[in-house]
């Protein structure tokens, strides 16, 4: 519990701390590119872990949660141990990094009773061979975040896992991270289905390009506001007036509907949007249904430059465990239930070591544009993909 020792510096140092001192510099995941610092204030942090535990329920029953995020990134650092630590909650570590096996031990080990993750962890934790071995009936929570999680996996940590009580949460590095996450009065099946609601005391719209609120129900930037936004991009004035404009408001650069009862659905971020002969293809969107098929263990769609239509769909796929289908099955799939247009024109089948992710476990699907067009030899189409740089 600490020495007297630790307890006079703490003391001093209480004494020297402001609210609105830097705390750390958090570097994004950079899943679209190069990872900027985004510095975070101990009012930003405390107050973001302070309401995730809060709208989990961790004020009103111990909680033992297992945390196989990293805790050098918000995920791991502020919604899992700061959040436990507010609330006098426990925090179980399974590893120094992310191992399926430990994480899945220590959950039997345990008895964890919520579990965190991105959903490429929980992918593997599900689809680990010893995943059968261990007991989970200690579970009744959890929260998935970090990426768009697929209605299937969701429903399986549900019915397989026992997260009665599974909560999506949504936000960025840059907003200490949460901005959205789900209510547990809210039925299963709304839950799994959108980000939840906005967090206490934070504000959210939905804008098009004039800059304008839509009506709820149309796609638009998602921008938030309030205590949680970043100080600022460390030494990055430019990227920061990029992202937050004179009225405080962050441009996540995510595209997001905002539904009637006042949830928000994350559709894709714009870098990721494929424009295919001007048509828009939201990945997210194609991800979702191809992840239905029962021989699909994780999908990842990204666009490739194409001479004709400047861009087009292609689909990254890895099979569960001894299914064998082809990519006319995939098509044959997608034909007649999705628009034309979003059906991959090419599929990759990958293993699961192909996909690359960043250290928190996201997908980089900027990496993987650049070696799907190497294996698709698409690297001198004209196209404005190509030429745009991107």
């Amino acid at each position: 519990m600490g020495t007297v020792e630790d307890r006079r510096r703490l003391a001093q140092n209480e004494a020297n701390v402001q609210p609105d001192d830097q705390a750390n510099i958090q570097y994004t995941s950079g899943t679209t590119g190069k990872p900027k610092g985004a510095t975070l204030t101990h009012h930003n942090i405390v107050n973001n872990a302070y309401f995730v535990g809060l709208r989990a329920g961790y004020h009103e029953k111990r909680a033992i949660i297992c945390i196989p995020n990293p805790l050098y990134h918000c995920f791991g650092c502020v919604m899992g141990s700061l959040a436990a630590l507010v609330h006098f909650n426990t925090c179980v570590f399974p590893a120094p990094s992310f191992e399926p096996l430990a994480a899945l031990e220590a959950i039997h080990e345990e008895r964890c009773t919520a579990v965190y993750g991105t959903p490429t962890m929980f992918i593997d934790m599900l689809g680990h061979e010893e995943y059968p071995s261990f007991d989970y009936s200690s579970i009744h929570s959890g929260i998935v975040a970090g990426a768009p999680c697929p209605v299937t996996l969701c429903s399986r940590l549900v019915n397989e896992l026992g997260m009665k009580n599974l909560q999506v949460c949504y936000g960025t590095t840059e907003t200490s991270p949460v901005s959205f996450m789900s209510i547990c009065d809210d039925p299963p099946e709304e839950r799994i289905r959108n980000v939840g609601h906005i967090m206490d005391h934070l504000e959210a719209a939905i804008v098009d390009a004039d800059g304008k609120i839509v009506p709820r129900g149309q796609r638009g930037d998602l921008l938030i506001r309030g205590y949680s936004l970043m100080y600022g991009y460390w030494d990055n004035e430019e990227a920061t007036r990029a992202v937050i404009g004179k009225d405080r408001w962050y441009r996540s650069g995510d595209i997001g509907v905002m539904n009637e009862n006042g949830t928000v659905s994350i559709v894709g971020r714009y870098k990721d949007m494929i424009i295919r002969g001007g048509e828009n293809i939201y990945p997210t969107e194609v991800e979702q249904f191809i992840d239905k098929h029962p021989a699909v263990a994780d999908v990842q769609v990204i666009g490739v430059p194409d001479e004709r239509f400047g861009e087009v769909v292609c689909a990254w796929i890895r099979l569960k465990n001894g299914a064998t289908i082809t990519e006319s099955d995939i098509r044959e799939y997608c034909a007649g239930k999705i628009a034309h247009y979003k059906v991959p024109k090419y599929i990759l089948f990958k293993d699961i070591t192909d996909f690359p992710l960043t250290v928190t476990g996201k997908v980089k699907k900027f990496e993987m544009r650049e070696i799907s067009k190497r294996e698709l030899k698409l690297e001198n189409v004209k196209s404005h993909f190509n030429d745009a740089g991107m």
